[in-house]
């Protein structure tokens, strides 16, 4: 595949810095790995990765610790020249872990390579490009993305406002069929999904179940038939499309009929357009079980995610470059394969132009199971990420030196940027 000579230079010098710093991303990348943390509770990751950038500091990195008022969200900063007046590149670093499996999706890759492509994208640029060019390379610590909507709060309080393109990395499980592909440029449409959360509550009246159960207003009653309405419903709805809960309380005790029960759902459809339908259908569901049982019903709502919007001139410069290392690697897999994860960058990609591409490891179990946890530790993984990282630092690179290049990212994205109202019921 033949590059430009520009980034055929980025290549060998972001290699170059990679083995530099092997040693401290292999290091990094155990300790994440090894400490789990859920959701805005990511205190060892956020305190050891800003460790790892005081230790770097000669190199002019800027930490900040505790960013944009969230306690364990982070940004490292390299500028070179006037910051106002140059374009600025993201790296986004995932650190959280599921409760129970460790890192089940892979999250200490994430932050791994971003951190990597960071690193290697700023040793690159001041290797390399006219000393007259004016940038910002950023690396943005985002908890809290299982289920907490940490990007949608960073966007919230303007952490992305400067921004031109963020990039990031995501694992998945090798496919049986395709050992030797190493990396996606981007999900098939569908691949992930736009997901409203909500927790549901209903409220009814206490009794003593055996002496005058007639008394009693049963509020597990109530979170039982909504269950079995939304597993009816889930006939009906489309192949692409997901709605799935568990029981979070269903009483104190046998004798004691239920007064407060509660569930939380996830409601996924391939777009947010798509999406405010399914969600009013199964908002109907949980009426409809108040109704019969005689509960008051509450509705406690998440922050939404909206569907990936990938940006296709980066998508192909990141398949040019990996090629060019001779590694094998696609834009995408064949129309019609369904996906079903559900991502906060997503809310980011509507934001500005962005790329998750996603890159393969040996795994015994899908992500979010223990067995990926144990996949997402070993050595292999870790090389994976790490050839990756250097296809997204050429592809910064490239973006932050390459004005024509730029101006198609950014066309490309302004075909369509706007989200269209989530949640709100």
């Amino acid at each position: 595949m033949h590059l430009p000579q520009s980034q055929l230079r980025f290549i060998e010098k972001v290699q170059c810095a990679l083995r530099k710093y092997d040693d401290d991303l292999q290091t990094i990348n155990r300790k994440i790995w090894s400490n789990p943390e859920i959701g805005y509770e990511e205190h060892k990751a956020h305190d050891n990765i800003c460790a790892l950038f005081d230790g770097l500091n000669s190199e002019g990195f800027t930490v900040r610790r505790h960013a944009y008022g969230l306690d364990t969200a982070f940004e490292i900063e390299y500028t070179h020249g006037d910051a106002a007046n140059g374009r600025v590149l993201a790296f986004n670093a995932e650190i959280d872990a599921l409760p129970g499996i460790g890192h089940a999706c892979g999250h200490n890759l994430i932050a791994t390579s971003s951190i990597a492509a960071f690193i290697a994208t700023c040793e690159a640029m001041k290797a390399l490009a006219p000393d007259q060019l004016n940038y910002t390379v950023r690396l943005l610590g985002t908890p809290a993305e299982e289920s907490g909507g940490g990007k949608i709060k960073l966007l919230d309080k303007g952490a992305y406002e400067d921004i031109d393109a963020c990039l990031m990395l995501h694992p998945s499980p090798s496919p049986p069929s395709r050992p030797n592909l190493l990396s996606l440029a981007t999900a098939p449409a569908g691949g992930f999904l736009a997901n409203d959360k909500v927790r549901v509550t209903y409220t009814g009246k206490p009794a003593h179940a055996a002496a005058a159960p007639w008394e009693g207003v049963n509020a597990l009653d109530a979170v039982v038939a909504a269950y079995v309405n939304i597993s009816l419903l889930r006939q009906q709805i489309l192949p692409t499309e997901r709605v799935h809960g568990i029981i979070v309380n269903g009483g104190d005790r046998p004798n004691i009929i239920p007064w407060s029960a509660s569930v939380d759902y996830y409601i996924r459809s391939p777009t947010v357009a798509t999406l405010n339908p399914l969600t009013d259908k199964v908002v109907k569901c949980f009426e409809a079980a108040a109704v019969a049982t005689g509960c008051k019903v509450d509705f406690e709502w998440g922050l939404s995610y909206a569907d990936l919007k990938s940006n296709t001139p980066i998508c192909e410069s990141y398949v040019s470059v990996m090629r060019a290392m001779d590694h094998h690697v696609v834009f995408t897999v064949p129309a019609g394969a369904t996906g079903g994860a559900s991502t906060d960058m997503g809310n980011v990609s509507y934001a500005l132009p962005g790329f998750h591409g996603i890159f393969f490891i040996p795994a015994k179990g899908g992500n979010h199971t223990p067995g990926f946890t144990e996949g997402a530790g070993t050595l292999e993984a870790y090389k994976r990420g790490i050839d990756c990282a250097t296809g997204i630092a050429v592809v910064a690179c490239h973006f932050l030196e390459n004005d024509e290049f730029a101006k198609q990212v950014k066309a490309d994205f302004l075909k369509g940027s706007d989200i269209p109202m989530l949640g709100g019921w």
